[in-house]
């Protein structure tokens, strides 16, 4: 079957094949909405942050004594430090780390770049050991655009686990879960795209951003160009849209 938007696709009421792709997408974009603490925004014209990490890279154990000790705070400082602590416990290299063998870095550098131009605009992008940032414009539901990017990767990578010694235990190499934030203003736009890129140099994995091969600053890489200057080119040339209005 076509799906919208696709070569060959053909909607009824002689719209076009873009246009009819796009008007179902918007049907099913979420807006605002709660997935049990802070609101998100799910919408195009809307630039959003993305982290999804291995099933293995968190005990849950751990997360569960973090929920406790954060539970004084307000919503909005649970939110901000639960990002900060997590973070932290990423960039340590928890769990299997399957992400540094080339290969399945290679398979996830595929995946997001797949539909760039078709469901997204990719920005930015940064696979790391047991997680991976991306930076987007999308046109379709997250839901959708993340559940791509795992059911891929997640079938290649156990299909090929024993092959590669991957050390993936279990049938799920994703978390269910993602964390997304909408993009608020420019300065946040660059405050972003600058922690995604410089993500490996934070996490002791190499000396510059340019040093790591499974990022959008890496030197030739596919898709966007990378760098300071290549994000003050989207702000400058008005590709960088506001927030979302109405905010809850």
């Amino acid at each position: 079957m076509n799906a919208p938007g696709s070569a060959g696709h053909q909607p009824g009421s002689g719209e076009s094949s873009s246009r009819a792709g796009a008007r179902r997408s918007q049907e099913r974009l979420q807006g605002w909405h709660h997935r049990g603490y802070l609101p998100h925004f799910d919408g195009s014209q809307t630039i959003q942050s993305i982290t999804f990490r291995l099933a293995d890279s968190l005990p849950q154990e751990r997360l569960t004594v973090l929920e406790t000790e954060l539970a004084t705070l307000t919503d909005s400082e649970r939110d901000c430090e639960r990002r900060v602590r997590i973070a932290a416990w990423l960039d340590a290299g928890m769990g299997c780390c399957c992400l540094r063998h080339p290969r399945l870095a290679e398979v996830m550098a595929e995946s997001l770049h797949r539909f760039d131009g078709q469901r997204y605009r990719l920005l930015a992008w940064c696979i790391m050991p047991n997680h991976v940032h991306v930076l987007i414009e999308p046109t379709a539901p997250l839901a959708t655009i993340v559940g791509s990017w795992k059911s891929f990767t997640g079938r290649w990578a156990l299909a090929h686990n024993q092959e590669l010694d991957l050390g993936i235990q279990g049938k799920t190499l994703w978390i269910r879960e993602y964390w997304d934030r909408y993009i608020r203003d420019p300065r946040h736009f660059l405050n972003t795209r600058h922690y995604i890129e410089h993500n490996p140099v934070t996490a002791g994995l190499c000396a510059t951003p340019q040093d790591w091969r499974w990022s959008s600053a890496f030197p030739g890489s596919a898709g966007h160009q990378p760098g300071s200057e290549s994000g003050r080119a989207d702000l400058d040339a008005g590709l960088v849209p506001g927030a979302p209005r109405n905010h809850p």
